[in-house]
């Protein structure tokens, strides 16, 4: 059976029957079977951490926390929620002439109030917001939004889920994020994002953007960096498992991909260090097995744990010159890596 437990004094197990902490996604059931659709991530070379399951620290009350993590690379690493929400308001109030933000869920007044006052002081500020699963959810900033002059449209609905979430400031610099903009999960829950000044990847994140903003059909460009869903993010994630030669860290908040399950075993067999670090929804249970019987180290959180994993990270070789890190918004279903839609390639 696989580890369950970690050092922040929580239990594992199956977890179905724990009481959910406010914020809890509920990756069980619904949200697993999903069929997820545009989603975004990048592979770096970049180190966020090692194999291990560290331990829990609660985030600072004061939204003045740590400043983002410096690659060298012109990216920036914001981990939450110890580093809090304000290296991300920063990229909005300091915008000065463009904001682009696509995202599957939006319930933040602080991030809602600083993209009105962008647009009140000139600024053009687009907002995308997902409308399949998340439009109850996204209702009140949608309105808030549009009354404050942001240009704000729904997503379009060929995809059961616009699962993106991206933001755009001034051509420049996009943040890529595992993380929605929901203030109530920013102090229990392991995301993180990157700020990534790459101009290819800046573009092709901004040539997608506006062709969702005005629900035009585009095949995504990769730019330098991205893994774009359902295009290429499968292919691309296997070929960072598959590569990789001493060790795989994995967070994750979905384990249903049988071929991401399967690449992750052959990994382990091959001799690599295999940690994957999830909170235990109980809908896994099958997967966590397989893992272990291959020789994967999964470590768990309960569902009721001061932390919730909804991170989605695969550090390959961390430590070493062929370092690679995949940061982004696809969960490990086969409906969230690889659904299609009419209005992709």
């Amino acid at each position: 059976m696989h580890t369950t437990g970690n050092q922040s004094g929580s239990q594992g197990g199956g977890g179905g029957g724990a009481d959910r902490p406010r914020g809890f996604r509920a990756a069980a059931g619904a949200r697993a079977a999903s069929a997820l659709g545009l989603g975004l991530g990048l592979v770096l070379v970049l180190g966020l951490s090692g194999c291990v399951v560290r331990p829990y620290a609660p985030a600072a009350p004061s939204p003045a926390t740590a400043p983002p993590s410096t690659a060298g690379n012109g990216l920036s690493v914001v981990t939450e929620p110890q580093q809090g929400l304000a290296p991300l308001y920063a990229l909005i109030t300091g915008a000065r002439s463009s904001i682009d933000m696509t995202m599957y869920e939006l319930n933040d007044r602080t991030a809602e109030a600083d993209l009105a006052a962008a647009a009140a002081r000139g600024v053009r500020v687009r907002v995308v917001l997902d409308t399949n699963r998340e439009r109850s959810s996204n209702q009140s900033a949608y309105n808030y939004l549009a009354g404050h002059g942001v240009h704000v449209v729904w997503a379009a609905t060929g995809y059961e889920a616009t699962h993106q979430k991206t933001l755009t400031v001034d051509d420049r610099e996009s943040a890529i994020m595992t993380l929605n903009l929901v203030t109530e999960d920013y102090s229990s829950t392991r995301d993180v994002a990157v700020t990534d000044a790459d101009p290819a990847d800046v573009t092709a994140i901004e040539r997608v953007f506006q062709a969702d903003y005005t629900h035009s059909p585009i095949t995504p460009g990769d730019g330098d960096d991205l893994v774009w869903s359902p295009t290429d993010s499968q292919p691309k994630l296997l070929a960072l498992i598959n590569a990789a030669r001493h060790s795989l860290s994995v967070e994750n908040e979905e384990m249903g991909s049988s071929t991401i399950v399967g690449a992750l075993e052959k990994a382990a067999r091959r001799g690599v260090k295999v940690c994957v670090t999830m909170t235990d929804s109980g809908s896994y249970t099958r997967e966590f097995k397989a893992l272990t019987r291959a020789g994967v180290q999964v470590r768990t959180y309960t569902p009721n744990a001061p932390l919730y994993i909804h991170a989605k990270i695969v550090l390959a070789d961390y430590g070493t010159s062929s370092a690679k890190v995949f940061v982004g918004s696809q969960n490990f279903s086969t409906a969230s890596l690889r659904r299609q839609a009419a209005t992709w390639s």
